[in-house]
């Protein structure tokens, strides 16, 4: 038995179904992502969405590892900006991804292969950050022992997620604004005033 033809990875096709699907899933959540609403949004037949990815988890698999290496490649930019901790802090409150991240977390509770992928992906992420962190960290001459990297790598990415989930998902804000002013309070005594962006 040979193996079904699959299309390239480099396909403008192939990439029109994944933007299709992530807006999808963005708009109406994973379970509005099926072959036919995809095929209908990328303008082809819905035959090209199974040409491309033999199931829907593979559609899935392929959009989540796009963005997680979008994510890597921006997280990096953030790293070596001039202010990276006003940066990363801008940069984890983003709507966009953040609302993508849950509906793929929501997935991967139906998902072992989705959810092991996403776990294996935020590791990197993970480590990443607490690798630049300590560098960055140590140059404001704060003490690792008593700002351990990890701890404000998870601060930092819990607390803006976070606060964008109350406030799409849920439309509440309270303690929002006090608990933004805290962490950019602390953000100013280290890297000073956010630089205007161009």
């Amino acid at each position: 038995m040979t193996a079904r033809r699959i299309g390239t990875e480099t396909s403008k096709t192939r990439a029109a179904l994944l933007d299709a699907a992530e807006r999808l899933m963005v708009d109406g959540g994973y379970a509005a992502v099926t072959s036919r609403r995809v095929a209908a949004e990328a303008g082809v037949k819905p035959a090209l969405v199974h040409y491309y990815f033999r199931t829907m988890d593979d559609l899935f698999l392929a959009l989540y590892r796009r963005g997680a290496q979008r994510g890597l490649e921006r997280q990096e930019m953030v790293l070596q900006s001039p202010q990276p901790l006003w940066a990363l802090w801008d940069f984890s409150r983003e709507p966009y991804g953040t609302n993508l991240t849950m509906e793929f977390v929501a997935l991967a509770n139906h998902r072992k292969e989705i959810r092991a992928e996403i776990t294996a992906s935020a590791e990197r992420f993970r480590s990443r950050q607490v690798e630049a962190l300590s560098g960055i960290l140590a140059g404001y001459d704060l003490d690792s022992d008593d700002w351990p990297p990890v701890v404000i790598a998870v601060l930092m990415s819990s607390v803006a997620r976070f606060l964008v989930i109350e406030a799409e998902t849920l439309e509440m804000s309270t303690g929002h604004d006090d608990t933004v002013a805290v962490v950019e309070r602390l953000l100013r005594r280290l890297e000073g005033d956010r630089a205007p962006t161009a």
